[in-house]
């Protein structure tokens, strides 16, 4: 998947987000990060993704954990995806991936016989210190928060 390790710290970063912020992933010291990449705003899976992370989220905060989720998509994408779905948490815009490529989600993928460079659907768990406790790539939908939950 990348280069990223478990116990080594995570790439910082700041982007604007949903709402018009930006955010920088050391805001959040002192506490977890879930941080979720996803292909596309308002397709399938990724509305799917987002509603389960979303109906989590008290969840979440009571482990102490924030969500994020990263795409690169226009934070004008974001804003309507996330206004339609009621998303409690912010959504990150990445319009040159250069977060993704950092995080080693931004890889070759083939669908209908052409290859294209994009997103593979990928979750990080991250302490409080911003080093990388957990990592799941290619993910599945189904069941994914729950088991992003065990492992907070």
């Amino acid at each position: 998947m990348s280069e990223l390790q478990v116990g080594q710290p995570v790439p910082e970063f700041t982007l604007e987000a949903s709402g018009g912020q930006e955010i920088s992933l050391s805001d959040y010291r002192g506490k977890k990060v879930v941080l979720y990449f996803y292909p596309k705003d308002s397709t399938p899976g990724c509305t799917q993704e987002a509603c389960d992370f979303r109906d989590s989220a008290a969840a979440y905060e009571q482990k102490g954990a924030v969500v994020l989720g990263i795409s690169p998509d226009p934070v004008k994408s974001h804003d309507k995806f996330a206004q339609k779905y009621e998303l409690s948490f912010p959504l990150l815009s990445d319009p040159d991936h250069a977060v993704a490529e950092a995080f080693g989600v931004w890889q070759l993928k083939k669908m209908y016989g052409k290859e294209y460079e994009g997103i593979v659907r990928s979750t990080f768990l991250i302490d409080e210190e911003g080093i990388l406790i957990k990592a799941w790539s290619k993910v599945k939908v189904k069941g994914h928060t729950e088991e992003v939950f065990a492992a907070l």
